[in-house]
């Protein structure tokens, strides 16, 4: 068992993307997500979940029985809608189409939110109100190979 858990939030662009592509850093985040390796817990949103699915059943919607039968092989920590209570203290924080994504990566604890829209998220890591830090796929698996090469991680 890990000394320290991390526990990572994926936002939906990034479900998206390592689903459709056996290349990248989303997919090489997804497959370690599958691995079940100590030390590492995937989280994302219901409402993530409810925009990939919505997104792949609009674009791609072959793709859904292969999301259906890749997804629970995850093992994904789905944190639930927040309410509009919830979401109402954090107004301004960031583009409210995000808000839900932002409290979701609160509810469930996250160390780290990867997402793809940097553009967007970043900005929060300039806040001392957030636990986790936002990186993107590629610079969250640079990371967490630290971490996982890190043999105090484990006892």
């Amino acid at each position: 068992m890990a000394a320290n858990s991390h526990r990572v939030f994926l936002d939906s662009n990034v479900i998206i993307s390592g689903m459709l592509s056996d290349k990248g850093a989303p997919r090489t985040i997804l497959d370690l997500f599958s691995l079940h390796l100590p030390g590492i817990v995937g989280i994302t949103g219901e409402y993530n979940l409810i925009e990939v699915e919505r997104n792949l059943t609009r674009k791609l919607p072959k793709a859904l029985p292969v999301y259906f039968e890749y997804l629970p092989k995850l093992s994904l920590t789905v944190v639930p809608l927040p309410t509009v209570e919830e979401l109402a203290e954090y107004f301004g924080a960031i583009n409210n189409k995000d808000l839900p994504v932002l409290l979701s990566a609160i509810k469930g604890c996250a160390d780290f939110l990867v997402t793809g829209d940097n553009k967007d998220f970043s900005l929060l890591n300039d806040s001392d109100r957030y636990t986790f830090t936002v990186v993107s796929p590629a610079e969250f698996l640079e990371r967490i190979a630290k971490i996982i090469s890190d043999p105090t991680q484990y006892t």
